[in-house]
């Protein structure tokens, strides 16, 4: 039996095995179902397209497609053809996309007419943009360089064989950094298998689960979802969703065994407007984090509305996938940690001079395994900042590349990893250096708020003070200056927020994350920022 080494072979392997067990339940906009020697053919006949096309090895083709069964067999389609998939969020506006295929000079874009049409004004200026291939049917196009899929089926036939290897490089992702542009982070097949083999193990992904998708394929976690899935024969749920309702009602009616939310999700489910309190989900056998901490009041909530779910915690960015997890059974003991090294992979917190920290000392989380990304697409002096050479381990010793994660944790000592803050989003603030998911975390205690962010605004005398920018949980009124009282028991002086600002929704990223970057630079664009407090 051939170990697989191409992400296609998952697919492949699948399809032949068990071709008429369902792969993907589309319930955007309907409910379609797709087996899985269906979702093998569309890609094999998108990946027919793109040789005959002239795709050589290593070209770049995006996915532009809100998540669908075609989203999913384009990403596939790439690298049956030789290529390269480039993962676009559908969310993303047409100077964002056209950023993305511009700085990988895509080829070949995936998309529908209706996304076409979105950001056509923006793409048609990408110099390196030579083909359009459509996946739904319309009016065909007059010009030789625009192709529709579904138009041309039936006469693609098979594509040729691969000649990649395991090394080689599969997909981009474009993760925001703290300045610049999106870059791409640079994925070959084995990073890719290796993240799908680890995790489906401590989830014990099996052919039986049913797993609800939310997170965009273009997020890490997202497409590791959808390689999971495939890689064991289960069946991926696919969602778009405007009310945490609407996931209950998905878990509940689809019988879902498996889900994964950001931490913006996870706080409105717990919220009484989801109806989780009230709905009976035996089926869902585990649920798990991506995108950022969990606040520690949000998994007691989640233990308490679902006690006979496990709750993985976990830790990971995108250029090196996942680092760590907690397993469910120390979830109630340790709640705010985000556990130990996932399988295959050592992870270590060093201080500034490279050495290992003590238990309690902040430091760096260096990450060392097969998930470790190649870089980042084009940059490769940004590439050398964050993958380095193993600082305890010689070259010629067996030493290896390791991605310094930018994050500073802590260990306690049993060797648990605690999360603190970025590196690059302290506050220093009369002196000390404050982790704003701390003051996050004291704030979300109280009940009364959704969502929380904190950042640090310039302060002439302070250096910086900590503000903090909440979302109510209800309509009912929040008093800012209660906030404070609450927070000042459980928080230092100079931990404890100067202001408080109240809106209706915090500002995401399109991975789903809270957009600190966006937060603070309209804050200090000011002149008088809106602000509360005592």
């Amino acid at each position: 039996m051939r170990q697989p080494y191409l992400l296609q072979h998952l697919l492949e392997d699948t399809a032949t095995n068990t071709p008429s067990k369902e792969a993907i339940v589309d319930l955007v906009g309907g409910r379609r179902s797709f087996e899985y020697q269906a979702l093998h053919a569309l890609a094999d006949n998108c990946a027919a397209v793109l040789q005959n096309l002239g795709l050589a090895r290593g070209d770049r083709v995006a996915v532009y497609l809100p998540k669908s069964a075609e989203e999913a067999a384009g990403i596939f389609a790439a690298t049956v053809a030789g290529g390269v998939f480039v993962s676009v969020n559908a969310v993303l506006l047409g100077h964002q996309v056209a950023h993305i295929l511009a700085d990988c000079r895509v080829r070949f874009l995936i998309t529908s007419r209706n996304d076409w049409e979105r950001v056509r004004e923006d793409v048609t200026k990408v110099e390196s943009l030579q083909f359009l291939l459509f996946v739904d049917q319309g009016k065909q196009e007059t010009s030789n360089e625009i192709i529709s899929v579904f138009d041309v089926m039936h006469q693609a036939g098979k594509p040729q064989g691969s000649t990649a290897i395991g090394e080689d490089l599969a997909g981009i992702l474009y993760t925001s950094g703290s300045t610049g542009k999106p870059r791409g982070v640079m994925l070959s097949h084995r990073n890719l298998l290796a993240g799908s083999r680890i995790v489906s193990t401590y989830l014990t992904i099996q052919s039986s689960d049913c797993i609800l998708s939310v997170v965009p394929f273009s997020f890490d976690y997202g497409l590791n979802q959808l390689l999971t899935t495939v890689q064991h024969g289960a069946t991926i749920l696919l969602l778009q969703f405007r009310f945490p309702s609407e996931i209950v009602r998905a878990l509940r009616d689809e019988a879902a065994t498996g889900f994964a939310g950001v931490p913006l999700i996870w706080a409105g489910l717990i919220h009484h407007t989801s109806g989780l309190r009230d709905t009976k989900l035996p089926a869902l056998r585990y649920i798990t984090n991506t995108g950022g901490v969990v606040p520690t009041s949000t998994v007691r909530k989640l233990r308490e509305l679902m006690p006979t779910t496990q709750i993985f915690l976990m830790y990971g960015l995108t250029e090196a996938f996942r680092s760590t997890y907690l397993p469910p059974s120390e979830v109630d003991r340790r709640p705010n940690s985000i556990g130990k090294a996932i399988p295959e992979t050592e992870i270590l917190v060093l201080n500034s001079e490279g050495r290992p920290c003590k238990p309690g000392e902040a430091g760096i989380l260096v990450h060392r395994g097969p998930t470790v990304s190649l870089g980042y697409w084009g940059k490769p002096e940004l590439s050398r900042e964050v993958l380095r050479p193993h600082p305890l381990i010689p070259p010629d010793e067996g030493g290896d590349i390791v991605c310094y994660s930018g994050d500073l944790v802590k260990t306690d000592e049993e060797g648990f990893i605690y999360y603190i803050a970025r590196a690059d989003s302290q506050i220093k603030s009369q002196g000390y250096r404050i982790s704003p998911a701390e003051v996050e975390e004291v704030l979300m205690e109280g009940g009364e708020l959704s969502a929380a962010a904190v950042i640090g605004l310039p302060d002439p005398n302070a250096g910086e003070n900590v503000h903090a920018i909440v979302v109510p949980a209800t309509a009912d009124a929040v008093n800012p200056e209660g906030i404070l009282r609450r927070c000042a028991l459980r928080l230092p002086p100079h931990m404890l927020p100067k202001s408080v600002e109240i809106i209706d929704a915090l500002p995401k990223t399109p991975n789903g994350k809270i957009d600190y970057k966006s937060l603070r630079a309209e804050r200090l664009a000011r002149t008088t920022p809106a602000q509360a407090g005592p």
